[in-house]
């Protein structure tokens, strides 16, 4: 095995040429790659481009785990990933995946932490100091005796990365690790990681779709297409690349510049802001009464509670510390013909209420009703994928225009397993509204639980039309999510809850405007009421009317 004793880069790849088992098309072409000690790198890059594939490869699971034709060189601090797998690598790089459920294997969260530390023949006092450590540092202690089988789907990710990082390796590689994190954990778990990074020396490779969190923390960018690089630079330069050759890589403020006409463009919402203070706009409210958005809804039809009728409801989990309220007390209505995002910091019960509402939590006290049924997407896609085969998990007529609907289009031969997050995630919505998107009756309630964990900006806009249409047809959309900027183009109302509570119901534009972390980057780089899209802040920057389509 090569081992170089003080190897000059966390991560070399050299003309690497990868093609999954049975895939008619390589996945990753000719890529070359150099990640140095202490470097924290961005990977960018629509769904399906290769960036999954990259990080699998850079951590040994290409091709020891999925098998495939290989060709070209990986090293992780100077080994050489064709004679070290997985394993044998663990002490030199860390890895989180895009689902990080099928990464945990013990049955408490410190056993879990434990494990790899036990498996290097670390001494016991090291070990506990180590896990003591790694879980201050992520802000986990409390889970420390958690059976795993309890935790969310944020906690599970926290823990992920806590597992990575316990042995304290020298490279992390990182996929879509804010999927399921509320902004305020994202906004932490960014900065964490980049203190760890300019603390130990870290290096960091991280993959993301929001990039909006991550791009003023980072070194460098690199972006692929087609399983190619097709960028390597700095931040605002990705940002200029972007808006000139894929808008849909461009955070929403560099897009609202370029609308604008303003340069450069801004790595994040302190230098948007002070980019526009250099050229007189301040950003203050204006006291006239100006307001975007549309404003509060108009009164519907009288047909509350027509699709979810929730009335004092109480829902109480034990979480294996005994049980707990999770649910205190709600009240909430959701009509035909609306779409609602559900939002709130982890833990505050939206997906418990979503859960109730398809019939799997059993209240203790009041009552939930879906009078015209329910659909429910949950939030691991793993759930709805059984079979080898994406033919074998759909076929017929319907299935095709479920597929079409979901905006996936795969060979029916496709391995689901070798679909990327996001076109696995389109695969299990498909699969969650076959046979229920053409020529028969919508259900009163599509539900779905954080569908847009590994999809890029234009997915998630293809996801925003597909839940319009939906609610077009009569049904009610009812969307649980993180994502403030996929909520404020989708829904027509935002609902808050806040441990267990509704906090807030109100239009979009109210709720996600004038907030910290609740609010979209163009309301935080220009306060104004309801001022919470792309258009709207570029029509405000030029002095005219709103820019049409542009989000």
């Amino acid at each position: 095995m090569a081992d170089v004793t003080d190897p000059r880069h966390a991560l070399e790849i050299e003309n690497l040429t990868y093609r999954y088992a049975g895939a008619g098309e390589a996945t990753l072409n000719d890529v070359s790659l150099t990640i140095d000690r202490g470097e924290f790198v961005v990977l960018a890059g629509r769904s399906g481009s290769g960036k999954t594939s990259l990080l699998r490869a850079g951590c040994g699971l290409v091709p020891h785990f999925h098998g495939g034709e290989i060709s070209g060189r990986v090293f992780v601090a100077g080994r050489d990933t064709r004679e070290s797998g997985p394993g044998e690598l663990a002490d030199v790089v860390g890895y989180v995946a895009q689902d990080p459920e099928t990464q945990i294997i013990s049955t408490t969260v410190a056993a879990e932490l434990d494990l790899p530390l036990r498996f290097r023949g670390d001494h016991p006092a090291e070990r506990a100091r180590a896990v003591e450590e790694v879980a201050l540092a992520l802000g986990i202690p409390h889970l420390l005796e958690r059976s795993v089988a309890t935790l969310s789907g944020g906690e599970m990710q926290r823990v992920a990365l806590a597992v990575a990082l316990v042995t304290r390796p020298p490279l992390i590689l990182l996929d879509e690790p804010t999927s399921q994190l509320d902004p305020v954990a994202g906004d932490e778990l960014i900065w964490l990681l980049r203190r760890l990074n300019e603390e130990w020396g870290v290096a960091v490779l991280l993959a993301e779709h929001r990039l909006e969190r991550c791009l003023a923390a980072a070194d460098r960018v690199v972006a692929m297409e087609g399983g190619r690089i097709s960028f390597d630079g700095s931040s605002r330069d990705f940002l200029t690349y972007a808006t000139e050759n894929d808008a849909a890589l461009a955070t929403p403020a560099a897009r609202m510049f370029s609308l604008a006409g303003i340069e450069p463009m801004p790595v994040g919402v302190r230098d948007a802001r002070t980019i526009l203070e250099s050229q007189g706009f301040t950003g203050e409210v204006r006291h006239s009464g100006e307001q975007f958005g549309p404003g509060p809804a108009e009164p519907g039809p009288d047909t509350r509670g027509d699709a979810l009728s929730v009335r004092r409801l109480w829902v109480e989990l034990d979480p294996g510390e005994g049980p707990v309220d999770v649910l205190r007390g709600i009240d909430l209505s959701v009509n035909r013909g609306e779409t609602v995002a559900l939002m709130g910091r982890n833990g505050a019960g939206k997906s418990t209420l979503l859960r109730a509402a398809a019939g799997l939590v059993d209240p203790v006290k009041g009552k939930i009703a879906t009078p015209g049924g329910i659909a429910l997407l949950s939030q691991n896609p793993g759930d709805y994928l059984v079979r080898e085969r994406v033919g074998d998990e759909l076929s017929g007529p319907e299935a095709e225009a479920a597929l079409e609907a979901v905006g996936l289009d795969v060979s029916p031969d496709a391995d689901p397993r070798d679909l990327s997050g996001g076109e696995r995630q389109r695969l299990a919505l498909a699969i969650a509204l076959a046979g229920q998107m053409e020529g028969g009756a919508l259900p009163g309630l599509v539900a779905l639980d954080e569908p847009t964990r590994g999809m890029d900006r234009g997915l998630k806009d293809g996801l925003g039309r597909l839940a319009k249409n939906l609610a077009e047809r009569g049904a009610a959309v009812l969307i649980s999510t993180h994502d403030v900027e996929f909520a404020a183009e989708f829904s027509d109302r935002v609902v808050l809850l806040g441990d267990g509570e509704l906090i807030a119901d109100a239009d979009t534009a109210t709720v996600l405007s004038g907030g910290w972390y609740f609010a979209t980057e163009v309301a935080r780089v220009i306060n104004r009421p309801g001022l919470i899209r792309v258009g709207d802040g570029a029509g405000l920057l030029k002095g005219s009317a709103p820019v049409e389509g542009a989000g």
